[in-house]
């Protein structure tokens, strides 16, 4: 529910952000020009960007790789690509937040928390009850050191 009412103002907003630039400008004309040539800005920076990108995420996803730094370079130019190519004016600003350096190097690092996140409670559901209490006097995981480990080493290719 909530999804759906900030899609219904960002599309409000937009409207009105597209009539006030056409008065601005001139003519309406120019604004749908422009919608036009940033879909077409973005369908190539995806195409540019995304090649290759479907294999590296599934082997990935099987834990066969770890991040590979064009991934995480590539991503955050997809993403903008992606709001290019949506119609508005709006959307277009947000692709072009996207592509300044300082917010792509905070989006990298988002990314990769929220992988770590992942990996991590993926870990712990099958490695959790696979013990019972032979994880010593705690009861603790007796993997947890090899997960911390292997989150240090991630930590340090990242970084």
């Amino acid at each position: 529910m909530k999804l759906a009412l900030i899609v219904l103002v960002g599309i409000v907003l937009e409207i009105f952000v597209w009539i006030g630039v056409g008065d601005l400008v001139g003519s309406m004309w120019y604004v749908f020009f422009w919608f036009i040539a940033a879909f077409f800005i973005g369908m190539n920076m995806i195409r540019i960007h995304a090649a290759g990108l479907m294999p590296q995420m599934q082997q990935m996803q099987q834990g066969q790789m770890s991040a590979d730094p064009n991934l995480t370079n590539n991503l955050p130019k997809i993403i903008a690509g992606l709001f290019l190519m949506i119609p508005g004016l709006m959307t277009d600003l947000i692709a072009l937040l996207i592509l300044i350096p300082p917010v792509q190097r905070a989006f990298k690092a988002i990314m990769m928390k929220t992988m770590m996140k992942r990996q991590q409670a993926m870990m712990e559901k099958m490695m959790g009850g696979m013990m019972g209490d032979m994880g010593g006097a705690q009861g603790q995981n007796p993997f947890a050191e090899m997960m911390r480990q292997m989150q240090d080493m991630q930590n340090q290719q990242s970084g």
